[in-house]
């Protein structure tokens, strides 16, 4: 069902990075904003005067907490109007048009088999959203895998909370990976650290044949990222009907 739109009001602002911005939005006409971890809302936003060309969706990097705000986070495009009226023009206060939470972009209800969550970017948000809410409503899982690629350290969202959710949560695994700077944790890009992993859960049947462990993917971010994983991830022995997707741009 398409949702209605609504306003929302900035009620506060936090730079995350040089390129990025956290923004949360109270939804004042509900007392609670309820969606499900790895759902969008899309903005309306004052950048021309067809609808189309105005229309912004944005994966929701909060959890449900029973709450009217939910936030976003965004990475400001050079050469976006939508990103660029966001970090110019929007201010505590201001009001946006919003609809949603919409997407089928979600875990299933019983997490019954491995999961890898393979983002680059502020494709992290919906990954955020969903580990969360993992924690909160304390869920049993298989193991889960969060492969997030960056280009240095400077630029990995949400580092220190997805570190301390690793120690809090023993079935989940946090792997960030830096394409462009050496440090102490994986260098490269997503594909080489989801493949290794897979690689070594390789398992017999009872006829002897070697077979990947039954598991789902779920890759959020630029397309070129995703076109190359679900290549690759076809090449491990997975089918598409393992993969999920979120694409951005």
């Amino acid at each position: 069902m398409l949702q209605p739109w609504r306003s929302g009001k900035i009620i506060r602002l936090q730079d995350e990075t040089p390129a990025t911005r956290r923004f949360w939005i109270e939804v004042p006409e509900l007392s609670r904003f309820d969606f499900v971890p790895g759902q969008f809302v899309t903005l309306d936003l004052p950048i021309h005067e067809k609808p189309n060309k105005r229309w912004r969706s944005y994966s929701i990097a909060s959890w449900p907490d029973d709450s009217n705000v939910f936030e976003l986070i965004i990475v400001r495009l050079e050469e976006g109007a939508g990103t660029n009226y966001l970090f110019n023009e929007v201010t505590v206060g201001a009001t946006l048009s919003f609809r949603g939470a919409q997407g089928v972009f979600i875990l299933p209800a019983i997490l019954d088999t491995q999961i890898f969550l393979i983002c680059t970017g502020t494709g992290i948000a919906p990954f955020r959203s969903m580990i969360q809410h993992i924690k909160k409503q304390q869920i049993i899982s298989k193991e889960i895998y969060l492969v997030f690629g960056s280009r240095t350290k400077a630029d990995l969202l949400y580092y220190d909370e997805l570190k301390q959710l690793e120690k809090e949560l023993p079935m989940f695994n946090y792997i960030p990976t830096l394409s462009r700077e050496q440090w102490e944790g994986k260098t490269g890009y997503v594909h080489t650290v989801y493949e290794e992993i897979c690689k070594s859960l390789i398992q017999s049947d009872n006829n002897g044949m070697m077979l990947p462990k039954p598991a789902r993917f779920y890759l959020c971010g630029w397309k070129n990222m995703i076109d190359e994983a679900k290549l690759r991830i076809n090449a491990l022995g997975y089918d598409k009907k393992s993969i999920h997707l979120e694409i951005y741009g």
